[in-house]
């Protein structure tokens, strides 16, 4: 699953990130375009017990999430 928050200020893309994680989705990817969701969406995937990968991107990041 992808979750483009590109656009969004905190703390949208978290809760959209929050929304997937209960789900239960195993893996997904958040793209995002400022450093405070980058950090805030990483911080809570990582209270979540998902392992987090970051890479960098033309538009701002994309933060790779895997359930330990």
């Amino acid at each position: 699953m992808e979750i483009d928050a590109r656009g969004l200020s905190c703390p949208q893309p978290v809760i959209e990130t929050k929304r997937a994680v209960d789900k239960k989705e195993e893996q997904l990817s958040v793209l995002v375009d400022n450093i405070a969701a980058k950090e805030n969406v990483g911080r809570f995937a990582k209270a979540m017990k998902y392992d987090v990968t970051i890479e960098d991107t033309d538009y701002g990041w994309k933060l790779n999430l895997n359930k330990r």
